[in-house]
């Protein structure tokens, strides 16, 4: 049940990919996300964590259940209403970057003001490109940044809307070591200096050491749910999962 201090929370959510096989990626999960928090979804690969992070962000419509994103509920909305709250309301950062590689990175930064015809706070956008240490590659394109660059550069467009939640899909999967940890750092100061959510999927444990809270999936099933565990207990969950349970091929 929807509570005043809930970012997102699901509710009896589950989630079938028909076929001549069917296969359920979701098993009537509930959860909540407080805001102002930063929790890491993990678990084997095919477990039900990236279907999740696609149904709580409305990427994706449950097969049943109920997602909300505050107190909105996102199977009352019509496609074109949850396009309108995806971007208004939500941020993403996923392993790919997804930038737009004619666009320079102040033009890619912009976009998703530009898309919804709002008036950018340019205040607030300075202080988004300072914080991401961007300052000096605004006139660039993509193919002229490293990864962790154009990483940065996914960060500051999830956070120059200002949005209620921030959604990662391994956001670290393809840096070095060092530059994970900046980028983590860019993602941890999101929630501690400007009171935004972060939910991401992470195979790392490094990575959710990061987060407030560590959700732990397989089968489709929420099966560990650890607040701020450390590296090590969260590494020796995930290998105690991978002796006990093998994983069937699924959507995840």
């Amino acid at each position: 049940m929807y509570q005043a201090d809930d970012a997102v929370s699901v509710e009896r959510v589950s989630k079938t990919y028909e076929g001549d096989q069917p296969v359920v990626a979701l098993a009537e999960v509930d959860a909540r996300f407080r805001r102002g928090t930063m929790t890491a979804v993990m678990g084997p690969s095919g477990s039900g964590k990236s279907t999740l992070l696609h149904c709580a962000a409305g990427l994706d419509r449950p097969t049943s259940g109920r997602v909300r994103i505050g107190a909105t509920d996102l199977s009352s909305l019509s496609e074109k209403q949850l396009t309108r709250l995806r971007r208004d309301r939500v941020g993403f950062v996923f392993q790919a970057f997804n930038l737009v590689g004619a666009l320079t990175v102040e033009q890619n930064i912009m976009l998703p003001s530009r898309l919804s015809g709002r008036r950018p706070d340019r205040a607030w956008v300075t202080e988004v490109v300072e914080r991401v240490g961007l300052g000096g590659r605004l006139r660039h394109r993509p193919s002229e940044l490293s990864g962790g660059q154009q990483q940065r550069v996914a960060i500051a467009r999830a956070l120059v809307t200002r949005p209620e939640v921030i959604f990662c899909d391994e956001p670290t999967g393809a840096l070095d070591t060092q530059t994970a940890a900046e980028v983590l750092a860019l993602l941890r100061s999101a929630v501690d200096q400007t009171g935004q959510t972060v939910i991401m999927v992470t195979h790392d444990p490094v990575a959710a050491s990061y987060a407030d809270r560590v959700v732990v999936f397989a089968d489709g099933r929420i099966v560990q749910d650890m607040p701020q565990p450390g590296v090590q207990r969260i590494a020796e969950q995930l290998a105690l999962l991978g002796r006990r349970q093998p994983v069937a091929a699924r959507e995840g």
